[in-house]
């Protein structure tokens, strides 16, 4: 047992989603949400990285100490898998943990939307789950993707760096594959998987063009393509695809995104009044006909409009999701307000004038 598997167990006690460990502090504990110290020594710089090293693959060493970043999985049978940053800060070695639970949760059991569950039978076609970081992608992807093993007979390959939930075969084959280990990059890995006979891939971040580009083609060519993006809502989501491409080829890209894309799902996490735990707020976009032509259009300013009357389609905008959470009393009218887009209709649900004066 390694001695850094203390801290994890004690994360693992609890509920915490993330532990930092950085040289010339205590350690602490994301819990909620919220920053909480541990009780426990301030952590020197050598006895630190002696504790990290110890569950660190030499290789991974190696790469850290030539470029002072890095990123790996650490997994404790029985508990839990660990996504591992470490870095170098100003006092010395630094390093972050988040927390994937071993056990996959259903689209149910998250209490996501049914039409999120129903992406799993989509034949083809490009699916973004979006959201800031720590929002909840990784694990309603997992809910998704587990959707898929449990009631298709298809080939499932991801891409991830590192490799998060991990889906044991059932009635698909699942492939895992880690950018650094398995693959030297996201889009040599992708360019690799329309050569092994997937019928759905998923990729854990679409970062650069090259990436994109091949997500897309992959959907037009009969894959079934999930991937995640740092975008804040739907419509930015949208606008991020196509504006990371060269301006000339823009028009291209929009009428290909309008033909590729089915759904995009952009998810915020909040913290819940009612019981402990956090409950993510979701909107919706599914790419109707209508929405396929806001896209070729390049009216994407129009979509917030088309999915509050989409209603019947399965969209919601965020601002609903966010009212019904606090109508139902599960999340303080504060939290809403802050994550709103339009913020007048939160108003009345404040106790106190709202802290973020750059809104008024």
């Amino acid at each position: 047992m390694a001695q850094i598997d203390a801290f994890f167990k004690l994360m693992n006690d609890e509920g915490a989603s993330d532990l930092h460990m950085m040289a010339g502090q205590q350690p602490v504990l994301r819990i909620r949400g919220d920053m909480e110290r541990v009780k426990f020594k301030v952590l020197e710089n050598e006895m630190l990285k002696s504790m990290l090293y110890e569950i660190c693959p030499e290789d991974k060493i190696k790469i850290f100490e030539e470029t002072g970043d890095m990123d790996f999985a650490y997994e404790i049978p029985g508990l839990a898998r660990y996504r591992c940053n470490f870095f170098q800060q100003k006092y010395g070695i630094g390093a972050v943990f988040r927390e994937i639970p071993s056990e996959i949760l259903t689209c149910e059991q998250l209490g996501l939307p049914k039409v999120v569950s129903r992406l799993s039978s989509l034949p083809k076609g490009l699916v973004l789950i979006t959201g800031p970081t720590g929002s909840g992608k990784s694990t309603t992807l997992a809910a998704v993707i587990d959707e898929c093993n449990k009631n298709r007979k298809d080939h499932i390959i991801t891409v991830e760096d590192p490799i998060e939930f991990v889906h044991r075969s059932q009635n698909c084959i699942v492939n895992h594959r880690e950018v650094g280990t398995h693959t030297r990059s996201f889009s040599a890995a992708l360019r690799g998987a329309l050569r092994e006979d997937p019928d759905i891939i998923l990729v854990g971040e679409m970062r650069d063009l090259e990436t994109i580009a091949l997500a897309m083609e992959a959907s037009m060519t009969g894959h079934l393509v999930f991937g995640t993006l740092h975008t804040l809502n739907a419509m930015k989501t949208v606008d991020r695809v196509i504006e990371i491409f060269p301006h000339e080829q823009q028009g291209q890209v929009r009428s290909t995104l309008a033909d590729a894309l089915k759904a995009v799902v952009s998810q915020t996490l909040l913290k819940r009044i009612d019981i402990k735990g956090r409950v993510a707020a979701l909107e919706v976009l599914i790419c109707t006909p209508a929405v396929r032509n806001l896209i070729r259009e390049g009216k994407t300013f129009q979509l917030a409009s088309t999915m509050q009357t989409g209603k019947k389609y399965g969209m919601q905008t965020l601002d609903d999701a966010l009212l019904e959470l606090v109508e139902k009393k599960k999340i303080s009218g504060e939290d809403a307000y802050i994550n709103s887009i339009e913020k007048a209709k939160f108003l009345k649900y404040l106790k106190r004038q709202p802290s973020d004066f750059t809104e008024v």
